[in-house]
């Protein structure tokens, strides 16, 4: 099938035609200009998205991992329910912390209000070190209703899927597994982070999970840089470490 031959950004964004009350010239021509940016980034979007969907799966899953839930022991296999694919989360709130990232949790939060939907395509867990005891008082003091929180303290799953780093402390990353018959393979994993990040911009993925940050991007602020999500925002709410 050949491709689509697209319109250029440029030609696209020119015979967009909304107005606000009282918009200058030059703001609709700069307007103009970022919209044909944001129509290639949309291209480049949807490129990278595809290119995803074509990797091969990786190695297959080593051992069979076992887990704590609320309901029980689990294994990696179980976790996938009626789904062939599997999102892990790894939420960076091991045995050492006494109360969980607060960007994890930011994150968490929006995606708790999105689980329903999400559980409708695959499945999806949240994985830390911390004994399901304290993740399930955190969920409920949070107000967390759908979110599926499975303890991995018992077993090297998160070192070996690189939610721990080296020197045991916890890595907040995202991965992808596919269920092929009986067996589990690894397909994605999140790989951006400090290393691959550009001189002067944050280490964040692409895309960015984070609504937060897309939201504040939309703005003339951004994100800033003399602010930080916390778990509370008392005088005494708690920044990650």
């Amino acid at each position: 099938m050949s491709k689509p031959q697209w319109q250029p950004a440029q030609a696209l964004a020119a015979q967009h035609h909304p107005r606000y009350p009282g918009e200058t010239l030059a703001y609709r021509e700069a307007r103009n200009a970022l919209l044909a940016e944001e129509i290639e980034l949309r291209r480049q979007i949807e490129r990278v998205a595809a290119l995803r969907r074509t990797l091969p799966t990786s190695g297959d899953v080593p051992q069979h991992y076992r887990f704590d839930s609320a309901d029980g022991p689990v294994t990696l296999q179980q976790m996938f329910g009626e789904h062939d694919t599997l999102v892990i989360y790894h939420w960076m709130f091991g045995p050492q912390r006494e109360r969980p990232c607060p960007m994890c949790t930011c994150l968490l939060s929006a995606l708790n209000g999105e689980m329903p939907d999400i559980l409708q395509r695959v499945a999806f867990g949240v994985v830390a070190r911390a004994p399901i005891e304290r993740m399930q008082a955190f969920a409920k003091e949070r107000g967390w209703h759908h979110l599926r929180l499975y303890s991995a303290g018992g077993s090297s799953f998160n070192q070996d899927y690189i939610g721990e780093d080296p020197n045991g402390d916890d890595t907040p990353g995202l991965n992808v597994f596919v269920r092929i018959g009986d067996s589990i393979k690894h397909f994605y994993g999140d790989e951006m982070g400090p290393d691959t990040a550009d001189p002067g911009q944050d280490p964040r993925g692409a895309p960015d999970l984070m609504p937060l940050w897309n939201i504040l991007d939309l703005t003339p602020g951004g994100r800033g840089t003399d602010w930080y999500p916390q778990l509370d925002y008392t005088a005494d709410g708690g920044h990650c470490h």
